[in-house]
């Protein structure tokens, strides 16, 4: 039988058959596509196919997902508002024997969506957790923004109040490339407080509806983007990355 995945569970290495996955207690994190419905992989579709209930940011954005791939599975809701209450229920299903897959609206679940708490415990009850590789927005936009990419750090949504004012100061002297996740509501906010702490001549790239059929990326210094969006508006899932302090 050929072994191909390994799981940690409480310091332990493990490898498993693959066809024992279909069988085994397992929490499965599965990328959503960002845009193309053509991004997802071919084996987060055959865990998907396999896996006894999917955990859904949105039931009605997976279900147009799943419905498009012909997967007809039972549907939870798993969101911001409810994941603190249903982890524990999440983790009894997983003990009883089932296979979860958690499936997040667009990206990889954990990375600013639902899914640490319910990692985190899985981990604590030794449970086995597997995240596929797959799609997220923040890497082919810091990939296009031209901007060094060999050393970053992802802030993704600053705090919207308590915190916000913080993050700003222990950023001024950030070296590595930084990379932010922003609403199109607040997008020239977040240009207007990068100018003020970082300087009007720092270099930057906003990627905006990656995946799809209005991509577009618009690279130039803070200054210059503000102008260029308070002119043009703005509109769809945005990605925001801004260089690093240059050494002296």
């Amino acid at each position: 039988m050929n072994l191909q995945n390994e799981y940690t569970a409480i310091g332990i290495a493990v490898r498993m058959p693959r066809l024992f996955m279909h069988f085994c207690p397992m929490l499965t994190l599965v990328p959503g596509p960002i845009g193309n419905l053509q991004d997802i992989t071919l084996r987060a579709l055959e865990v998907l196919k396999n896996a006894d209930v999917i955990l859904a940011e949105d039931t009605r954005t997976s279900r147009v997902l799943l419905d498009h791939f012909g997967i007809q599975k039972r549907l939870l809701a798993h969101h911001q508002h409810n994941e603190h209450q249903a982890v524990a229920e999440i983790i009894r299903m997983l003990e009883s024997g089932q296979h979860i897959a958690l499936l997040s609206d667009a990206g990889t679940p954990g990375v600013s969506d639902p899914g640490f708490l319910l990692v985190r415990a899985c981990v604590q009850a030794g449970i086995a957790v597997s995240c596929l590789p797959g799609p997220t927005a923040f890497v082919p936009a810091l990939v296009m923004s031209g901007l060094p990419c060999d050393r970053f750090v992802f802030e993704g949504f600053l705090p919207q109040k308590k915190g916000r004012q913080s993050r700003w100061l222990a950023l001024r002297e950030e070296t590595r490339t930084m990379v932010f996740y922003e609403s199109p509501y607040r997008l020239l906010k977040l240009l207007q407080e990068g100018i003020q702490h970082l300087g009007a001549d720092r270099k930057a790239s906003i990627s905006r509806e990656i995946s799809k059929v209005y991509e577009e990326t618009v690279r130039g210094t803070l200054a210059e983007l503000l102008t260029h969006f308070s002119e043009k508006g703005v509109k769809g899932e945005i990605v925001v990355i801004v260089s690093g302090l240059e050494p002296v």
